[in-house]
């Protein structure tokens, strides 16, 4: 897209994201850890748990726990032995940032490095970015690409209404900037409230149309879809393993290697270092990495890398096209279902139509998000997530409240019945049965209809069970 493209062509151009043609046939759900767990209810019995809380950590592949379970007796510190454990897991974890530029489908001048997660990630890109950056980010952000920009000149665009809006008001913002110097863009291209998807190739335009880079924050991204760095055109990309069903603690930055190259290494330490050497005067001459080890200083977390690398492999080999089909299907259910109920409010940026991954937040009229949320798991075994979704802006924007005002994470101190400024989210993937999702379906309308069964109080904040 040129810059001067036009709002109304980006809100009427199918999203670029999922532009795929998708076969009829969908895949069964992927196994992952956790499928057969039982949980008690109180009303009496158990019941197999449905998860579908996958936008904050989505169950680890059985694929890739197989795989880390084969790994585990040969481990050994990476970069550091010669004897052959140390030699295998070296080779292991550099074969591990090969899998990861494939999947992400890198260019050959790309650097992928190891994080802890995607806020790991995008605050090491915060430190490397030159004097003078100027940063540009919507409200609508999570808090991970929202506040790591500090020590930077910072812009804070307002929520854009359409896909259009958002790359008008980028184009503007840029375009006005004094001084015109280096300039960093960072965008979603999947909310973690909405699962609405953001038009990401046009915003990457618009950016380096205006002298600017961009970084895409795909952590709710890249477990749904494939995400190419080299057809969006951005300059980096992060994303979480614990999103892509992978375990946690670890993460990827991956993109342009200049910065990363010509700035202090995010950490100091072993491994980030070529060559340290004493100076007559008494100080120390360090001789940095270029490479990706210049920010990966210190033993790295090599079980965890190979779980990005496993889970990139699974979701590549089940093939994505059969994966976005069937998740296409689940949102609709979840969608006509909601709908179904009156009392329903589904949160959306972009309309309810617009296009989204598996990630849809809503409030029930005369409920308490955390009583409701507290009323799915206690009574059907259900487990969603409510508050605000480390993205305070933007639900607070959605519900209509002030965007300014403070609020924590969980819920506040709200009874059963009592309003509260926070949502209830749903979110599934690659793992999700058809049955949790109708399940769920089932639980909103009689909870609607007929209320809950048990009694609730606040503890800590949070609606539990009173027993």
């Amino acid at each position: 897209m040129s810059a001067s493209l036009s709002a109304a062509t980006v809100d009427t151009a199918a999203t670029d994201i999922l532009a795929t043609d998708i076969p009829a046939a969908c895949a069964e759900p992927l196994p992952v850890l956790g499928r057969d767990v039982s949980v008690p209810l109180v009303t009496g019995g158990e019941v197999t748990y449905a998860a579908l809380d996958y936008a904050a950590s989505a169950p680890a592949l059985q694929r890739v726990w197989d795989d880390v379970a084969a790994y585990a007796p040969y481990y050994g510190s990476v970069h550091r032995g010669a004897g052959y454990l140390s030699q295998l897991s070296t080779d292991l974890f550099e074969q591990s940032r090969v899998t990861v530029a494939e999947f992400l489908d890198c260019r050959p001048a790309d650097q992928v490095v190891f994080t802890r997660s995607t806020t790991d990630s995008l605050n090491l890109l915060a430190a490397v970015l030159p004097a003078g950056c100027q940063v540009f980010v919507f409200e609508t952000e999570h808090h991970a690409s929202l506040l790591p920009w500090g020590d930077h000149r910072v812009t804070y665009l307002d929520a854009p209404r359409t896909p259009g809006e958002a790359v008008a008001t980028l184009e503007r913002a840029l375009a006005d900037r004094d001084p015109y110097g280096p300039a960093l863009v960072c965008v979603t291209g999947a909310s973690n409230v909405t699962g609405e998807l953001w038009p990401v190739k046009e915003l990457t335009a618009a950016a380096h149309a205006h002298g600017a880079r961009i970084v895409l924050d795909a952590a709710q991204l890249a477990p749904h879809h494939p995400v190419s760095v080299r057809e969006l055109d951005v300059d980096w990309v992060a994303f979480s393993g614990h999103k892509l069903y992978a375990p946690f603690g670890s993460g990827v930055l991956a993109g342009r290697a200049d910065w990363l190259q010509e700035a202090e290494p995010y950490l100091a330490g072993g491994g980030a270092s070529r060559t340290v050497a004493r100076r007559e005067d008494g100080g120390v001459d360090v001789e940095w990495h270029t490479t990706a080890a210049r920010h990966e200083a210190g033993s790295p977390n090599v079980i965890g890398v190979y779980s990005i690398a496993s889970a990139c492999r699974a979701l590549t080999e089940a093939g994505f096209d059969n994966l976005v089909a069937r998740e296409r299907r689940l949102v609709d259910r979840v969608r006509e279902g909601l709908a179904e109920v009156p009392a329903v409010r589904v949160l959306s940026l972009f309309g309810e139509d617009a296009p989204r991954v598996g990630v849809l937040s809503f409030v029930v009229d005369g409920w308490n998000s955390s009583h409701f949320a507290a009323a799915l798991s206690a009574e059907y075994g259900i487990g969603v997530r409510d508050g605000l979704f480390c993205a305070h802006p933007l639900v607070r924007t959605l519900l209509g409240g002030e965007p300014r005002e403070t609020g924590e994470c969980g819920a506040p101190e709200a009874g059963p019945g009592e309003r509260s400024l926070n949502a209830i989210r749903v979110s599934f993937g690659a793992g999700t049965p058809d049955e949790h999702v109708e399940r769920f379906v089932r639980a909103v309308r009689e909870l609607v209809a007929d209320g809950a069964k048990w009694q609730y109080r606040v503890e800590g904040g949070r609606c539990v069970p009173a027993v």
